[in-house]
């Protein structure tokens, strides 16, 4: 072989080599929150699904989901995968978000009250818990007590209290009788007495509690990148269910949860709630809306359709991608 045909030889097994690094996309992703309703992005990204599908995942952690809303907006951010408020807020103040998957399509909060509460009607007349005023946790509790038969606003007192190490101090000390929490805080909750009154998830009021949300200006111009980011994080939806002992090791390493049943617990109850087909339903908008149509005539008079774009989810059922994955899931199990 010649010494020039060699040099080609090089030259083209080297080009070969760095084509699919070159190809692959880079995707600067904001989340924030670190509880087990962002599984299915840490599972996509430890599995290799967002490499799968040609893509670099940069996973920017944020303390809360306005500032990476903000960094959406300035451009900073690719995608977000937070929970409605953050689209409906900023949206009605003429932000371009739209979510495009919905992860947790419902409240999977847990309502715990002092052990001496053993009914919902005993909570009339008491005083209840959330983190902070206006937090989808707040919305949570009013909206379940409501569809409970209880008036939050008349029947019980709700007051912000903190974290939850803070709330479940303020029942141990009397100052309140009930709150709000979900895995693994539960168990520790029922290890100190306190009672697990009310799954809310068993009440199915809609509202996309998680979900990945972008800018409409981003469909438009990388439809191609946000298509192949829904698809990954679809299959890993999938994988969450399918791979039980290998998410809960997941789970473990990005909350730092060691303790095995309430590694099985967390799981337990966030994959009770994940959708094969994860089409950001308008009625997970609309409750949020709803909400907020007292004191906002933008939130009033705003269509909930236009809070949300289901056509990612729409192809992926056209093409058979879900049909695939849900063949692949019944595959496993057998």
């Amino acid at each position: 072989m010649s010494r020039t045909l060699k040099a080609s030889l090089v030259i083209f097994l080297v080009l070969l080599a760095t084509e699919p690094s070159q190809a692959q996309e880079k995707v600067r992703v904001g989340w924030a929150a670190m509880t087990a309703s962002h599984t299915p992005l840490w599972v996509a990204q430890d599995r290799g699904l967002f490499v799968k599908q040609g893509l670099v995942i940069e996973p920017i952690f944020f303390g809360a989901g306005p500032p990476a809303m903000q960094a959406l907006i300035a451009g900073d951010l690719d995608v977000v995968v937070t929970s409605a408020p953050n689209v409906v807020n900023p949206r009605l103040g003429g932000a371009d978000f739209v979510m495009i998957l919905s992860i947790i399509p419902t409240f999977i909060d847990h309502i715990i009250s002092a052990g001496s509460i053993t009914t919902v009607e005993q909570l009339r007349g008491k005083t209840g818990s959330v983190n902070r005023a206006g937090s989808i946790s707040d919305m949570g509790l009013k909206l379940s007590l409501k569809r409970l038969g209880i008036d939050p606003d008349k029947d019980v007192k709700i007051v912000p209290a903190g974290g939850n190490p803070e709330r479940l101090a303020s029942i141990s000390r009397g100052l309140t009788q009930f709150t709000i929490m979900n895995e693994p805080f539960i168990k520790e909750a029922e290890r100190l007495g306190f009672r697990d009154l009310v799954n809310m998830a068993t009440l199915k009021i809609p509202l996309h509690g998680n979900g990945v949300v972008v800018r409409e200006a981003t469909i438009k111009t990388r439809r191609p990148m946000v298509s192949r980011f829904a698809r990954a994080m679809t299959e890993a939806l999938h994988l969450v269910k399918a791979d039980k002992e290998g998410t809960k090791a997941i789970i473990g390493k990005y909350t730092r949860l060691t303790d095995p049943e309430g590694l099985e617990r967390t799981y337990r109850n966030y994959t009770s709630v994940l959708l094969d087909a994860p089409i950001p339903d308008p009625a997970g908008i609309k409750t949020l809306l709803d909400d907020m149509a007292p004191k906002n005539p933008k939130a009033a008079a705003a269509d909930p359709r236009s809070f949300v774009d289901p056509s990612f989810v729409q192809e992926m059922e056209a093409s058979g991608f879900i049909k695939q994955l849900r063949q692949q899931a019944v595959g496993n199990r057998q």
